[in-house]
């Protein structure tokens, strides 16, 4: 019988009671801010963090997980005696975080020639942040509770991630297409997703009245229908439970979660995030 290992980061943004219960393990990005280095999502919570963000005269900075972390949780899971091991990464496109995860999976194999048959290692990049692929994680580890294979949860967690999309929008952050975007000085906020791994502006509305108006608007058009969404949040309660009661309308069904951004995710995007996830058609 099989026993799976659950593995991500903590980009993904899943509740700690959540990985807990469900028994998935996180390895934790390291945030440096001013002399401290913290471990993200262990060391704080995200209101924390986010009090602590808008205090700090720096924007902190995160690393990247090093092939040595990986090949050292692989050693303890072969060991633990776990016949598979799933890892969901965050975006290759920005943390080679998944290049050492594979590069470590290879180096693992040529320590432990006498694994190959008895352990497996899949790495799955996300292509994404957050809860697009944290999600899909727990929802794994709950199959895995009711049975499923293997290769049914991977093939899972590969095909939510092929269609998931994110609609977000934010006040301030490092997000590449956000700072490229100059009509945000003139009252106009853009609304941004995630395509290929790269952030891009979706479209843009003038004044805060129309950001979560224009969300639903995007999201009843590609969106699957009876699809399980998300909301995600930080440091503005006010946009996400209008977004929230929005979705609920329109849907007609309740959000499968509502999630506070982590560190690494917060620095990045800015702690005023509010946003959307579902699947795409």
């Amino acid at each position: 019988m099989a026993k799976i290992l659950f593995l991500t980061d903590s980009a993904a943004d899943i509740p700690k009671s959540l990985r807990e219960e469900l028994g998935i393990r996180v390895m934790p990005f390291p945030i440096a801010m001013g002399e401290r280095e913290l471990r993200d999502g262990e060391d704080f919570t995200p209101q924390e963090f986010y009090q602590a963000l808008a205090e700090e005269p720096k924007i902190p900075t995160h690393a990247q997980l090093t092939t040595y972390q990986f090949q050292q949780c692989y050693e303890e899971t072969w060991k633990a005696g776990y016949t598979d091991l799933i890892y969901t990464s965050i975006n290759s496109e920005g943390s080679a975080t998944y290049q050492n995860a594979v590069q470590a999976r290879g180096e693992f194999f040529e320590d432990h020639p006498e694994a190959r048959d008895a352990f497996s290692i899949r790495v799955i990049d996300s292509h994404t942040y957050t809860m697009c692929y944290g999600y899909p994680v727990a929802e794994g580890a709950r199959m895995a509770a009711a049975g499923a294979s293997v290769e049914e949860i991977a093939a899972y967690i590969q095909d939510w991630v092929d269609h998931v999309r994110v609609l977000f929008a934010k006040k301030s952050g490092r997000v590449s297409a956000a700072a490229a975007f100059v009509g945000e000085a003139l009252g106009l906020k853009p609304i941004m997703t995630f395509e290929n791994g790269a952030s891009k502006v979706v479209t843009k509305v003038r004044g805060e009245k129309n950001v979560i108006p224009t969300i639903l608007e995007l999201a009843q058009k590609e969106r699957e229908p009876g699809t399980p969404y998300l909301i995600i949040r930080a440091a503005r309660p006010d946009q996400a439970e209008l977004l929230t009661e929005s979705c609920r309308q329109a849907f007609g069904q309740e959000p499968a979660m509502d999630c506070f951004i982590g560190g690494v995710i917060a620095i990045n995007a800015g702690p005023n995030l509010v946003g959307l996830i579902y699947r795409k058609k």
